[in-house]
């Protein structure tokens, strides 16, 4: 990996420790296959979110699940909104030209929504939890989209108001001979030692939650398998090996380096050049929870499942009739 690495030290304030942010310009060709990610993941993740939002809007009788299911997709839609900027940046070789309240306010949507989506798959993984292994003690709890709704408004309330010491700090920096403009927001780049915990609590307990969740009900569908419902549990299998998978391609990797990443940038004989540039490429695999999600709606939700396969149809029909109008004439 070829690439400039501005090195800047700052003093943190009331301490003795000197802490290094790192600023990478890519070669134009990592930053056009950045680019290019963002934009392929954009033009997939939009349409199907964007449906699935739409279809659960327009339901009159709505379950928990599918409150937390709607949550979710807002929280995807507003992920990948983001992503065009990103593009943009790569595209112009890591040159913020949009000001430095937008470089807080994007970074500040991109990881807001995506602690928003993890905490609604985690969520979705306790509802499950509670539909098999306790179905009848929370019969009344699940048949009330109230307490979901309410768990909804806390969780988005409670994760901006957590987030908000992002828009605080300066993440603009001018390097090159004050020739470009580096957004380190965009990466979370200039990062302190204080990070570790609220960034360890956001991943852990939404992780304990979902594998916690799984494993129980698996041990609960092993345990009471019947021949009569192999279909139901064939379905809850694939559910969890779907989120799972999601969970491991997205979050996972990101997480782990950045725990590497925060460790590393409190000491000066680590070589940064690798850490910072997975920093980077995790933090875009993140975005495949876009794409990711619907594919989820799919097999949770019959109603989604329905409007998707109306949607080909009419498409195949209109192809078809455009075939025949093409050869007739």
């Amino acid at each position: 990996m070829q690439g400039l690495f501005v090195i800047a030290k700052m003093l943190r304030n009331g301490s003795d420790v000197a802490m290094t942010s790192w600023q990478v310009k890519e070669t134009h060709l990592e930053n056009v296959l950045f680019a290019s990610f963002y934009i392929v993941i954009f033009i997939f993740a939009v349409p199907g979110n964007a449906l699935a939002l739409g279809v659960f809007s327009r339901q009159k009788k709505i379950s928990p699940s599918k409150v937390f299911l709607m949550n979710l997709a807002v929280a995807d839609l507003s992920y990948v909104m983001v992503l065009p900027m990103r593009a943009t940046y790569h595209l112009m070789d890591n040159d913020w030209p949009f000001g430095e309240i937008l470089c807080l306010l994007i970074g500040y949507l991109f990881y807001l929504n995506m602690y928003c989506s993890l905490f609604f798959m985690a969520c979705i993984s306790l509802d499950r939890f509670l539909a098999v292994v306790l179905p009848v003690r929370s019969l009344v709890l699940r048949q009330r989209p109230l307490y979901t709704r309410v768990v909804s408004v806390v969780l988005w309330i409670s994760l901006i108001v957590c987030s908000a010491p992002m828009l605080l700090s300066k993440k603009v920096l001018k390097v090159d001979n004050l020739t470009r403009t580096v957004c380190g927001q965009l990466y979370l780049e200039k990062t302190s030692a204080k990070a570790l915990l609220p960034t360890a609590v956001a991943f852990l307990l939404p992780s304990i939650i979902i594998l916690g969740s799984y494993i129980l009900i698996l041990h609960r569908l092993w345990s009471l398998r019947q021949p009569g419902k192999k279909s139901v549990e064939r379905k809850a299998v694939k559910m969890i090996t779907l989120i799972l998978l999601n969970f491991s391609m997205t979050f996972i990797p990101y997480h782990i380096n950045r725990f590497i990443y925060i460790q590393a940038c409190r000491r000066e004989d680590v070589d940064m050049a690798s850490i910072v540039f997975s920093n980077r490429i995790t933090s875009s695999l993140t975005c495949l929870s876009g794409v990711l999600d619907p594919v989820l709606y799919f097999f949770l939700a019959k109603t989604y499942q329905r409007s998707l396969v109306q949607l080909f149809c009419r498409r195949q029909k209109r192809q078809k009739k455009q075939n025949v109008n093409s050869a007739s004439s």
